[in-house]
């Protein structure tokens, strides 16, 4: 019986292993490699894929788990894990990695055959916008599933729900590039959602991107899933969210990302109940109403993001400030003093010491900052740009010294000055006061302890950085903006320490000096460097090594010398309004592909245009203007060119017009007046037909204005030939240039009659917006400007261009009569028909171009007199009606009566009165009789004016006395009674005694 007791635990471990051996055995798990009907359905599976990369090289062979991507089991052998991600997650459209490991193709049914499939990952290829297979639901198994970004669109297959295992679900679907480096809009959309309610063991949901249909039921089916954490609808059209809930089931929720949907309701009530959440995002939607107080109360919240929500409207709920409720007992022997973090896990329970990131900005929110905001212990992040807060900075924004990363507070209305308590924030990275009315001096003081400041954003307030010049800075900055704050007159030598810097701001900074040399060394590292609008002097010298350089802006100085040769990655190079001079060097133009933009205006340059501005492919806007540049334009353009402004304006420039030029097909702005061009406007503009603005005034052109400018050019806005040696009819069909705001045809030799077309342009019926005519990484550097005459003056107009609506034909030959239909120009901001042979009388409608400021019809042969409601004319603040054949007086009124010079009506000998020294004939008796006519008119209307409610009081007040009072009623009518007895009685009397009279003489 012992012997036997000996054996019974070597039985009892053998059966052990059979047992654990032997499903092995029947799956095939101890044959070598995979079990051959997963092995054959993975080969299926790929013959449906389109692999150009060969990624999939290594299924080949046996043991299938052995693949690249494919996982089995250690203890089963089944295929559990099936991973074709691309491995190189693109970064911008186009990237090469990850274009040339993209699969495609179809997703075959073969893939069934691997029924103990846990995890599938398909993400971030490009199927061609086929529709996820239903097939797709039937792996009972699956836990993980990710078909994200996977060039898949359609509705979404409601056999998904069949995954009742599924702990992972991601299908968003943000853009794809494909192999091409298109973008590919493959939507997903969802119908009635309630099918993800039957995934019970969800955990995270990613649905990003995907179309919610009206009517999804997507609230009720989340909120029966008992294990969600993560939530993400981001993008998805939700246009409503209930705003209360008869049951919070959220118990495990800890982040909801419902960012840039359609949502335009208040904050939704329920949304305080979730007491688990850590990350609430509902950014980029249409919240109105106040931020709920109950938010206060979410003890677990460390990101609350609610940005960009326009209709937001009040300020940070106070109940951010409460006091925390106490969750544990507080034991003796404990040191408060020795760390106040340890009290994190005592007093507990609201927002107050959980929030680590807050994001209000583009809110709408209003009021001062709270004291107490800077109470908030572990914030990280206070971003409350673009708002409404007014106010000072608190000095208690100290107490985030040891948790505050970043502050955003750049545009609102924050004034005062920089508490020195701002010095305090060692943990402070980022710095963002910019766009404020922030004033007063910034010291030593306020940069104290910030030793781990990079970005340091200061612009467009009225601070002054005043510090030793011995100052060594405890930071080391990556970006530095601080336009418009005084930093000068000498050139911050504290600069020379920040030797990361990347990006460097100062336009506009007060700067009266002479530019170091160590500066340009000292921008080695950056990628931007914008110094404009100061008065550095000096010369710059070859920076080729600047290999990091993008951007460079010297505008607006004292720089001198001829031009250096600069980086080849600069994107923009602005160097206008200084005093560069030599000529433009081939080979400096050819060190720079990638420009962009291009700017030497405003300087001494002489000598030609090099022709290799016409390969610089990339360039969008090219500005030589207002230098000494001759010889002619290069004619070398083709349509491989993208450029949309060029500017060759105010230089010595002679020839013709080139032919190519119009071969540049997105060419918007041509800018050529005041050089010495000849010739006729080439047949080949017409080609140019996204032109907006033309502008080849002062230049000696021939010939007539071309009849195809109506027809081809219909974009058309500026149009200005002003100056030239134009001659014949003006063209009828100008008039088809809708978009038309300026034409300006002046001092040329045009003759005939104005076309009554012209009183057609839509665009002078109506104040119109200059639309940007250049792409959006150079639109604030391009101002787009032109010479405008108008008010007697020729001033340079940028800003203000796109509001001024000018009709000009002066100086011209024109005849006959000033068509009617010229008024309905009712937006029309300048007219200027002088310096030619116009007749007839000014037509009374005139009054009908209220936006008129300027008038010259001055040096014509208008006769009659000047209409009287030219008064009406109340915008107006020029006029010149001199030199015609206007007789009769002057009228006066509104602005005519501002008009005190005499010149504005010299050379009409008919006319009299102010302000001319000519009074007219009989003017004070005429003017004497007609203030008696008018005092006789005055009194008849008071008269008759008077007599019906004089009538009306004077009824009134006897009937309605004798209505309202019985006394005064009865006294009335027996006053009445007892006259009409007397007169009755008297004349009975008189009549008998007229009888007997009568009788008596008869008798």
């Amino acid at each position: 019986m012992a012997t036997d007791n000996v054996y019974i635990p070597f039985f009892l471990s053998a059966f052990i292993c059979i047992q654990l051996i032997e499903p092995n055995i029947c799956d095939g798990a101890l044959t070598s490699g995979c079990i051959p009907a997963e092995r054959s359905a993975l080969l299926e599976f790929k013959r449906g894929l389109k692999d150009p990369t060969n990624r999939l090289s290594s299924w080949v062979g046996e043991d299938c788990c052995k693949w690249k991507g494919v996982t089995c089991s250690n203890h089963t052998g089944h295929v559990v894990k099936l991973d074709l991600h691309n491995p190189h997650p693109f970064s911008d459209f186009g990237d090469e990695p990850h274009n040339n490991w993209i699969l495609g193709g179809e997703l075959r049914p073969s893939l069934l055959g691997l029924k103990h499939l846990k995890y599938l990952d398909l993400s971030t290829n490009d199927f061609g916008g086929i529709n996820i297979p239903e097939f797709m639901g039937s792996f009972h198994q699956l836990q993980y599933l990710n078909l994200s970004r996977a060039g898949l669109g359609g509705l979404l297959p409601h056999q998904l729900g069949n995954l009742s295992n599924l702990q992972y679900l991601d299908l968003s679907n943000d853009l794809v590039p494909n192999s091409f480096s298109v973008v590919k809009f493959n939507e997903f959309s969802i119908g009635d959602a309630l099918w993800i309610s039957h995934l019970s063991s969800l955990k995270h949901l990613n649905l990003n991107s995907v179309n919610f249909q009206n009517g999804a039921h997507w609230l009720e089916a989340l909120n029966m899933l008992p294990s969600i954490v993560e939530i993400y609808l981001s993008d998805c059209a939700i246009q409503s969210v209930p705003l209360s809930l008869p049951h919070v089931n959220f118990t495990s929720l800890s982040v909801l990302d419902l960012s840039d949907n359609l949502i335009d309701s208040t904050i939704p009530s329920w949304l305080s109940n979730i007491s688990g959440l850590e990350y609430l995002d509902i950014s980029w939607n249409s919240l109105q109403g106040n931020i709920p107080p109950a938010f206060g109360n979410l003890a677990s919240l460390k990101n609350l993001n609610l940005a960009n929500n326009f209709h937001l409207q009040g300020g940070i709920p106070t109940s951010f400030k409460n006091l925390c409720k106490l969750q544990n007992l507080i034991l003796p022997g404990i040191n408060i003093n020795q760390d106040l973090l340890e009290l994190d896990e005592i007093f507990s329970g609201c927002i107050k010491m959980s929030l680590v990131i807050l994001d209000l900005s583009y809110t709408n929110i209003s009021g001062q900052l709270p004291e107490w905001l800077f109470q908030l212990r572990k914030l990280k992040s206070l971003q409350l740009s673009q708002n409404l807060i007014s106010g000072p900075i608190p000095v208690s924004l100290g107490q985030l010294a040891s948790s505050l990363q970043e502050l955003s507070l750049e545009q609102n209305q924050l004034n005062e000055t920089i508490p020195e308590s701002m010095g305090w924030l060692s943990q402070l990275v980022s710095l963002e006061l910019e766009l404020n009315f922030l004033e007063g001096v910034m010291s030593e003081a306020h940069f104290a302890n910030l030793t781990k400041l990079k970005h340091l954003y200061l612009w467009s307030n009225s601070l002054t950085l005043k510090v030793k010049t011995d100052w060594l800075p405890p930071f080391q900055l990556e970006s530095l903006r601080i336009g418009s704050c005084k930093l000068g007159p000498e050139f911050p030598t504290w600069l020379q320490s920040q030797i990361n810097i990347s990006e460097i701001d100062m336009p506009n900074a007060g700067i009266i000096d002479a530019m170091p040399n160590w500066f340009w060394g000292l921008i080695s590292t950056a990628e931007y460097v914008i110094i404009s609008g100061n008065q550095i002097s000096g010369h710059v010298p070859n920076i080729l090594h600047l290999n990091n350089l993008s951007w460079l802006d010297l505008s607006s100085n004292y720089f001198e010398g001829p031009l250096p040769y600069f980086p080849p990655r600069l994107e923009l190079l602005d160097l206008s309004n200084n005093s560069f001079s030599g000529t433009i060097s081939l080979a400096i133009i050819m060190n720079m592909p990638n420009l962009l933009y291009f700017s030497l205006s405003e300087n001494n340059l002489s000598g030609e245009i090099p022709f290799s501005v016409c390969q610089l492919r990339a360039l969008e806007a090219l500005d030589l203007s207002k230098n000494m540049l001759s010889g002619e334009l290069p004619n070398c353009w083709n349509n491989s060119s993208r450029i949309d402004v060029m500017d060759f304006s105010s230089n010595n420039i002679s020839g013709v017009i080139p032919e190519s030029i119009c071969s540049i097909s997105t060419l918007r702005s041509l800018h050529l007046s005041n050089n010495s061009l000849s010739g006729e406007l080439p047949l080949s503009l017409k080609d140019c037909k996204e032109l907006l603005l033309l502008d080849a005034g002062h230049n000696g052109l021939k010939g007539e204005i071309p009849t195809w400018i109506g027809e081809s050019l219909t974009h058309l806005e500026f149009l200005k030939l002003r100056s030239n040696m134009l001659a014949g009819d003006i063209p009828p069909n100008l008039s088809r240039l809708s978009a038309l705001q300026m034409l300006d045809l002046a001092n040329n030799e045009l003759s005939g009659n104005i076309p009554r077309s012209f009183g057609n342009f839509t665009a002078m019926k109506v104040i119109g917006r200059f639309p940007s005519l250049i792409a959006y990484a150079i639109e604030d550097s391009y101002k787009e400007q032109m010479l405008v005459t108008t008010k007697g003056n020729t001033l340079y107009y940028d800003k203000l261009l796109s509001l001024i609506n000018i009709f000009d034909l002066s100086d011209n030959n024109l005849s006959g009569g000033v068509p009617e239909e010229l008024t309905n120009l009712s937006s029309l901001f300048s007219l200027n028909l002088s310096g030619n042979h116009f007749t007839g009388e000014i037509t009374k409608n005139i009054s009908k171009l209220q936006q008129l400021e300027s008038l010259d019809l001055s040096r014509n042969n208008f006769s009659g007199t000047i209409p009287s409601n030219l008064v009406a004319l109340t915008s107006l603040a020029f006029l010149n009606l001199s030199y015609n054949n206007l007789s009769g007086e002057i009228p006066r009124g509104n602005q005519l009566l501002t008009f005190n010079d005499p010149s504005i009506y010299t050379g009409n000998p008919g006319l009299c009165g102010f302000p001319l020294n000519q009074s007219c004939k009989d003017s004070e008796t005429t003017q004497g009789q007609k203030n008696a006519d008018d005092r006789e008119e005055n009194e008849m209307i008071w008269f008759y004016t008077s007599m019906a409610p004089g009538f009306v009081v004077g009824f009134w007040a006897v009937w309605g006395t004798l209505i309202l009072n019985k006394n005064w009623n009865l006294y009335y009518f027996r006053f009445i009674d007892n006259m009409l007895d007397k007169v009755y009685v008297l004349t009975v009397l008189k009549v008998s005694r007229i009888r007997k009279r009568c009788c008596s003489q008869q008798g």
